[in-house]
């Protein structure tokens, strides 16, 4: 019985690493005042709350406490949906150059968050999971051009993503 269970836990464990080849990197070093600030959700793999967002953006305010205040607004079903917000907390995770954070819904599960590519300008990014489960395509501007769209889409294929599961998010022009 013994060897049986060991067994079983390597076939699981031999599963869960062919699931996840390898660690997404995080980009090198994010200054986390010019991060600040709204981020346009361009296209994820959304979560469950994400599935029909409209003018969905994500706002982070750095704490004096280093942590990091966001709000994630969207519309629901469309562009004159219910106005839906999420207020999750992040923490920076140490010596990873800013660029790993724990987003905390629900105390006490903070998410994992890496900041896989960045602009050198912090005009788009590139925020992934390891688990390769979401992904968020984000801009400054509500609207880039197609060509920018697909370069940040090979990259996140190039992450390890199944790019067919992305979902353009839909903004009204001002």
């Amino acid at each position: 019985m013994p060897k049986l269970l060991v067994g079983l836990c390597a076939a699981l464990i031999s599963a869960c690493a062919s699931q996840n080849p390898s660690a997404i990197k995080p980009v090198a070093h994010v200054d986390l005042n010019q991060f600040m600030g709204d981020w346009y959700v361009i296209a994820c793999i959304p979560t469950m709350i994400e599935t029909e967002a409209y003018n969905a953006i994500e706002s982070y305010q750095l704490e004096k406490d280093g942590s990091i205040k966001t709000t994630f607004v969207f519309r629901k079903g469309g562009f004159d949906g219910p106005k839906k917000q999420y207020n999750p907390h992040g923490f920076v995770v140490d010596n990873t150059g800013n660029a790993v954070w724990g987003m905390q819904f629900i105390w006490p599960i903070k998410a994992e968050y890496i900041i896989a590519y960045l602009d050198k300008d912090y005009s788009s990014t590139i925020v992934a999971r390891n688990a390769r489960d979401y992904v968020w395509i984000m801009a400054r501007t509500p609207f880039i051009n197609d060509s920018r769209y697909q370069e940040l889409t090979k990259t996140v294929a190039d992450l390890g993503y199944d790019v067919g599961k992305l979902r353009k998010i839909p903004h009204q022009p001002n």
